[in-house]
């Protein structure tokens, strides 16, 4: 930071003023944390001193609050992958379900969009594709703030919902799926390049959400990336040019998503262990009947009370993910 070229790249010298804080944020957490125990300790000394056990009970709590708060620290240190740090792209899909699975996928949409609200990062709505008679068939999620991938790569994969459905005049159970994807958003050029001359670029008239603006001229951008067959979509916005770009953020975020996969799937042989990659295996069931449990098959986390996992409180399975992928 102090080179004296140092701001020639904005965007580089701004990505690297805000780890710079965080890394300080850290340490400060950690000098807080000790200086709390040095605290528990002297008041512990005491409490013995003068037997008093109301101090000895708050010097409980005091130990039991400061090794959450370590355990906290302890698990965002463990986010230093090369792409943890950046900011996310959820794409969520309806699977197997019909008009339950569609309402499935606007349920989880919710859900995520009140996780990272509750986590301090921003949202917005990329893509979205409307149910045929409820809910969305799709939508893409740009979630910004430090760590975004780094925590929202465990919500990776295949979720399951089982519930009596309000679709079924039968009021029968249904059982439906929909699959997530996470990837992290190309915070510089140099991560993923992408030759023009690969693309095909198309514009539709946009429909939906937006006005009758939206409707009456061709500012939707569809991009397909010749090489691999990736299309991405963006009908947001108002104008061809800012459709485009988000178009092309997608684009970037599921090549760089490709990347890692592929690093991934050569570890995994080098190492001798057999990964799913892509869709994947279903990793957590949502039971709102015939009794209400949200299990994650991975870590076998679960919570009863599916009101507030649905509300955005997932933290404890991110946790529970992260700590495992700590000690394999």
């Amino acid at each position: 930071m102090a080179a004296a070229n140092f701001w020639d790249d904005q965007e580089l010298a701004q990505d690297t003023v805000a780890k710079a804080a965080h890394i300080k944020e850290e340490i400060k957490t950690f000098f807080d944390l000790q200086a709390q125990l040095e605290e528990i300790a002297a008041t512990w000394e005491l409490a013995k001193e003068a037997d008093d056990e109301e101090l000895a009970a708050e010097t409980e709590k005091g130990l039991v609050a400061l090794k959450k708060a370590q355990e906290k620290l302890e698990l965002s240190r463990m986010l230093s992958g090369p792409y943890d740090n950046h900011n996310a792209i959820l794409a969520l899909h309806a699977g197997a379900g019909g008009v339950e699975a569609q309402d499935w996928v606007s349920m989880l949409s919710r859900m995520y969009t009140r996780y990272c609200e509750r986590s301090g990062y921003k949202v917005e709505v990329l893509d979205f594709l409307d149910g045929e008679e409820a809910g969305l068939k799709s939508i893409t999620i740009g979630v910004s703030g430090y760590n975004a991938y780094g925590y929202l790569k465990a919500e990776k994969g295949v979720h399951r919902l089982v519930r009596l459905s309000p679709f079924d005049a039968a009021n029968r159970r249904h059982t439906s799926f929909a699959s997530v994807e996470v990837m992290p958003e190309v915070a510089h050029d140099n991560e993923i390049e992408v030759d023009n001359e690969e693309l095909r670029i198309d514009t539709y008239r946009s429909g939906g959400k937006g006005g009758q603006h939206l409707n009456k001229t061709d500012s939707a951008v569809r991009i397909t990336h010749i090489p691999t067959g990736i299309v991405t979509s963006c009908q947001e916005e108002r104008s061809q040019h800012a459709n485009k770009e988000r178009a092309m953020r997608m684009l970037k975020a599921k090549l760089l998503e490709r990347k890692i996969e592929e690093q991934e799937a050569e570890l995994a042989k080098i190492r001798g262990v057999q990964q799913e990659i892509g869709w994947g295996s279903q990793i957590r069931s949502y039971i709102f009947q015939p009794y209400q449990l949200v299990k994650d098959h991975r870590t076998n986390f679960e919570n009863g009370n599916i009101g507030a996992v649905m509300d955005g409180d997932l933290q404890d399975f991110i946790d529970a993910y992260l700590k495992m992928q700590m000690n394999t």
